[in-house]
C-alpha cells in the first residue's frame, strides 16, 4: 500500500556527513549525537547507520537501553547522567559511559557497589548555567570522583557553549577561556564542541566533537545550509496530492480564509498536516516542491492536509503526485525560516503516523 506522509532516511547521506565532519575535526574523536530519536531519523537506524563513530551519545538512559537492546555495541554516553541507583546500576551493566553534572550523582557514585565500574565524564558549567559545576565545586567533584573506586581513571572533562550558533558574541571564547582554565592541569580527555563549534571555532574541537545536527545534513547557523559545508540532507518529507481545485480571483482557502486567491489559480491539496509533525505555523509562501518544482504553501496548516498554490508548476499536477516538504532539493533551513522555528524542531517534530523508510 503506498503511504502518503512518510520521510525517507538515506543512510549513505548519513555516513556521508559524519565523513564530512572527520574531515573538519581530524585530530578529534567523534561522538555522534542521536538522542530524541536520532533527531526525529530513528534511533537504531541511525545506530547502525553510524556504526563507525567512536561513540554515541543520547540524552536519557531509556534511550542507551533501547541501543543495547537492539544489539548496538558502540560505546553509549548517557549526556545527562542518572537519576538514581537503579539507573545508575543499569548504566554500568550496559557499561555505559555518564556525564556527571551535579552533587548528588558525585555522591551516588562515591557511595556505588562494589561490582560498579564506569568512564565518567564531569561536566563544566562554563556559562551556558543549565547543566554542570562551577568554581570551587567543580574541582570538589573532580577531587571527588577521583577518589571514586565505581569511577575508571581518569576522570574526563566536558563542557556545552551556549551561543556557538552565533559567532559575532563574545561568550564563546569567554566560556573556552573558563574551560581552559577551569581544567588546566586536570589529567583526563576533553570535549567542548558540538556541531556549531565544530565548524565555527576549530580551536573547540579538543579529544572529542559531539556532533548532531550537521550528522543530519543542517546547517545550525541561520542563513546557511548544510550544503555550504559539503553536507548532505539525510531527511526527507514528503507526502501526495489528493485533491486538485481551481479557484477564481477572491476565493479565499483554508481555516480563517487567510489566503484569497489573487488571480485564476490552481491548488493543490497534499496529505499532510501538523498532526504529522508539519509547523502549523509556516507561513502561506513557504516553498514546497511538487513534481520537483518550486510551488508555495497556501493559507494555515491544517491537521492532515495542506494547501499548495500549483499555478506556476509547469507539469500539471494530478491526485496522487509527489510533494516534498523538506529534504532533497528543498532544505529545511529555508523551511524553518517561514516556519519561524529552527531545523532541529522541524526534524524532531514528525509524528509516529508518518511512515518511515531507510534506504
Amino acid at each position: 500500500m503506498t503511504p502518503l506522509a512518510g520521510v525517507t532516511i538515506d543512510t549513505a547521506a548519513l555516513r556521508h556527513n559524519l565523513q564530512v565532519i572527520r574531515r573538519l575535526a581530524p585530530k578529534s574523536r567523534v561522538m555522534a549525537v542521536i538522542k530524541a530519536n536520532a533527531y526525529g531519523h530513528g534511533l537504531v537506524g541511525a545506530a547502525r547507520a553510524l556504526s563507525t563513530t567512536d561513540a554515541l551519545g543520547v540524552a536519557r538512559i531509556d534511550e542507551g537501553l533501547a541501543l543495547r537492546a537492539a544489539g548496538v555495541e558502540t560505546p553509549i554516553v548517557l549526556l545527562d547522567g542518572v537519576l538514581d541507583l537503579e539507573q545508575l546500576n543499569a548504566a554500568a551493566a550496559a557499561h555505559f559511559h555518564l556525564v556527571v553534572h551535579n552533587p548528588e550523582q558525585v555522591d551516588m557514585l562515591g557511595a556505588a557497589p562494589p561490582d560498579v565500574r564506569l568512564e565518567v565524564w564531569l561536566k563544566l558549567d562554563s556559562g551556558m548555567n543549565r547543566l554542570g559545576f562551577k568554581g570551587e565545586a567543580f574541582h570538589a567533584a573532580h577531587a571527588a570522583l577521583s577518589r571514586a573506586a565505581a569511577v575508571k581513571s581518569p576522570v574526563h572533562l566536558m563542557t556545552h557553549l551556549a551561543s556557538a550558533d552565533m559567532p559575532e558574541l563574545p561568550t564563546t571564547a569567554e566560556q573556552l577561556l573558563e574551560f581552559a582554565a577551569a581544567t588546566r592541569g586536570l589529567p583526563g580527555e576533553r570535549s567542548v564542541a558540538s556541531s556549531a563549534a565544530l565548524i565555527g571555532f576549530p580551536n573547540a574541537q579538543a579529544d572529542w566533537v559531539r556532533p548532531g545536527l550537521l550528522l543530519y545534513g543542517a546547517s545550525p547557523f541561520r542563513g546557511s545550509t548544510g550544503a555550504d559545508h559539503g553536507l548532505r540532507p539525510v531527511m526527507t518529507l514528503s507526502s501526495r496530492i489528493i485533491a486538485v481545485k481551481d479557484l477564481v480571483a477572491g476565493d479565499q482557502v483554508g481555516y480563517g480564509g487567510d489566503w484569497t486567491a489573487t488571480r485564476p489559480t490552481r491548488l493543490a491539496i497534499a496529505a499532510i498536516g501538523y498532526g504529522d509533525g508539519y509547523p502549523r505555523s509556516a507561513a502561506s509562501g513557504t516553498p514546497v516542491l511538487v513534481n520537483g518544482e518550486h510551488a508555495a504553501l497556501a493559507g494555515r496548516v491544517s491537521m492532515d492536509m495542506m494547501a499548495i498554490d500549483v499555478t506556476d508548476v509547469q507539469r500539471l499536477p494530478k491526485v496522487g503526485d509527489p510533494v516534498v516538504l523538506w529534504g532533497e532539493g528543498l532544505p529545511v533551513e529555508e523551511v524553518a525560516i517561514w516556519a519561524d522555528t529552527i531545523p532541529y524542531t522541524l526534524l524532531c517534530g514528525i509524528s509516529q503516523r508518518v511512515t518511515t523508510n531507510w534506504v
